[in-house]
């Protein structure tokens, strides 16, 4: 498939792990809600947006490489690296709509393994402040076989600071004693890990091309969509049509949306904020083909 560069990268930047500085409490509140559709791609191709890829990873890729557009004008992440594109701007109060199907090529020490991304919402503080690899943040899981999975990322930073991130959430314990969303079960924080989807297989394993019994998620090389809706401090997950995964009380509420590069390849159609009641777009099987 035919690609070319993404315009006005700066790779210097963009493949070493620049900190900035620390959002404090009291600069929660500044962002403002979205009020008009905001196409996330068309901005990355007017280079208005921020890359990260962690330089000491086991895959670090040119992110002038890692990020490109088809001819069909899709993002390709090629997947060569942990990082992401980030938002300059933070956000609140949205619906996001993300359309991708995975593409063959996994990396590294991934190679064999399930197929991995996701998006970053809330996300704030230094790049690549948890692992080297992401913002603190709260992810909405895109991974074959947990795609709508729930995870909180609270990293400490060098100097010893946590970067608190939390989000209360109904969830039970599956065979193995993992989180996983029961609606209507007692609320409880969450400040770090994951919440499994509602239908995650209890057999999932960590293996390339891995499909549950229950997977909402298109067959591979299919599209998908993956909606998050961000109303005040609440987080909903839709996948293909169908809710898989809830919050509440998501602190910060706020924040910069990044779409991850995590040693898959993956391709996005359609990366959008729309306002909250204002995409009324119905999922159907014909739009996976």
């Amino acid at each position: 498939m035919i690609t070319r560069p993404l315009p006005l990268l700066r790779a210097a930047l963009c493949a070493s792990a620049v900190l900035v500085c620390c959002a404090a409490p009291a600069a929660f509140g500044a962002a403002a809600a979205v009020t008009k559709k905001i196409d996330l791609l068309q901005l990355t191709r007017a280079g208005q947006v921020d890359y990260h890829i962690n330089p000491k990873a086991d895959i670090a890729g040119d992110p002038k490489s890692v990020f490109t557009f088809t001819k069909e004008n899709w993002l390709r992440i090629s997947g060569e690296g942990y990082g992401y594109i980030a938002t300059r701007e933070s956000h609140r109060d949205y619906h996001l709509v993300i359309e991708f199907k995975w593409g063959a090529k996994t990396w590294g020490r991934r190679v064999d393994r399930a197929r991995d991304s996701g998006i970053l919402v809330h996300a704030y503080g230094p790049h690549g402040a948890h692992s080297g690899n992401w913002m603190a943040s709260i992810e909405a899981q895109i991974i074959e076989g947990g795609t709508g999975d729930i995870l909180v990322l609270s990293p400490k930073l060098p100097d010893g600071t946590q970067l608190l991130t939390s989000l209360t959430c109904e969830f039970g314990l599956d065979r193995d004693k993992e989180k996983i969303w029961r609606p209507g079960s007692p609320r409880q924080v969450v400040t770090t890990g994951r919440v499994n989807w509602l239908h995650r297989d209890e057999d999932w394993t960590d293996t390339v091309g891995y499909r549950g019994k229950k997977d909402v998620e298109s067959p591979l090389f299919q599209w998908s969509r993956l909606e998050v809706i961000a109303r005040g401090d609440t987080l909903k997950y839709y996948l293909n049509g169908v809710l898989v995964n809830e919050g509440f009380d998501a602190k910060p509420s706020e924040g910069k949306v990044l779409v991850q590069t995590e040693a898959a390849e993956m391709f996005v159609r359609r990366y959008e904020l729309h306002p909250l009641g204002a995409f009324k777009e119905k999922w159907t099987a014909a739009n996976a083909k």
